[in-house]
């Protein structure tokens, strides 16, 4: 007796469907319970770092009375440590362990992450002292006498000595303000200055290293120290009449992080240097800090063409980029 086609076809059609439906369900039960893990985790991660957040809260915030105190809230002793000491002991002691390397050639775990080799190697004492005396003139002439205005203004917001600190979500969004306001100031005041004109007079000052150190990142014309150095980086506090402590925050990463982009070393886990440091050796490109208005406006094309544009990102291993990512051999003429 012969079988009926059409019904051995239904019944692989059932048994196709059985096996659907069977796989659904298997996938609906493994990612139901990977959906219950998973927000199982994230509320006991969350719940974990929100402890820890609290108690260093507590910590800080204990921490700040105690020092307040000691000021005895004397407000121009609290501002004057918090915006000029500390960001600038920041400053001198990392460039402090940068400049032995440049002068000394060592140590190697340092200097084997220089971006142009061959420069600086050792880096020329004349011209490190004149750099030297040249950031301190403009620390101490400049950035510190334009601290006394600030005060007032930032004594009239009526926030920024106050005993209760901040709480850290909030200095996070500071702390992003902060940043794309000195993007925005950073990269007009920079275009500004390469004006032929006032790149003559003022700017090529800067750009006598065209392999930089990290103490060059403040070895600038007075006029351009106030434009291009200064207020970009004391806009953003003044604007949103920040705490002391998220000023000297801010004031001591801003100097730290434009010490590593002059630095002329990629340093493993720290921020690149590559875009500021292509900026000196080509002088017409990379003119912001992060990135974004040379991308809008064009101005870093030829960048993106190098083998610095493949190393701009965070070094995560302990091989230096030049070896991983190294330049291409020149052609025979």
């Amino acid at each position: 007796m012969k079988r009926d086609p059409g019904y051995s076809t239904m019944a692989e059609q059932q048994k196709q469907e059985e096996k659907f439906w069977d796989a659904m369900k298997i996938t609906a039960c493994v990612f139901g319970t990977g959906l219950l893990v998973f927000t199982a985790l994230v509320n006991s991660v969350s719940w974990f770092v929100q402890n820890i957040w609290d108690a260093s809260g507590r910590f800080w915030q204990s921490v700040w009375l105690k020092f307040y105190y000691m000021c005895e809230g004397e407000e121009w002793t609290i501002f004057f440590l918090g915006a000029a000491l500390v960001p600038v002991l920041a400053f001198w002691c990392f460039n402090g362990i940068l400049m032995v390397a440049d002068v000394t050639g060592k140590p190697t775990f340092i200097t084997r992450y220089r971006i142009q080799m061959g420069k600086n190697d050792p880096v020329d004492t004349k011209k490190l002292i004149q750099a030297i005396y040249t950031a301190l003139c403009n620390q101490f002439f400049i950035s510190l006498p334009m601290l006394v205005p600030m005060f007032y203004i930032m004594k009239r917001q009526g926030n920024t000595f106050s005993k209760e600190l901040p709480t850290f979500q909030w200095f996070l969004v500071e702390l992003s303000i902060f940043t794309l306001l000195e993007e925005i100031l950073f990269y007009y005041s920079h275009r500004l200055v390469h004006l032929p004109l006032l790149y003559k007079h003022i700017h090529k000052k800067h750009h006598e290293w065209t392999a930089p150190i990290g103490v060059v990142s403040i070895y600038a014309h007075p006029v351009e120290h106030i434009l291009s150095n200064t207020l970009p980086v004391m806009t953003g506090p003044m604007i949103m009449g920040s705490h002391i402590v998220s000023i000297t925050a801010w004031f001591s990463l801003a100097l730290v992080t434009t010490s590593i982009s002059h630095c002329g070393y990629h340093l493993p886990f720290l921020p690149s240097p590559e875009f500021h440091d292509f900026h000196h050796l080509k002088f017409n490109q990379c003119y912001g800090v992060l990135g974004v208005l040379d991308y809008l406006h064009g101005t870093d094309t030829t960048f993106r063409q190098t083998k610095a544009y493949q190393r701009h990102k965070v070094l995560l291993s302990l091989t230096p980029l030049s070896e991983s990512i190294p330049e291409e051999p020149r052609k025979a003429e």
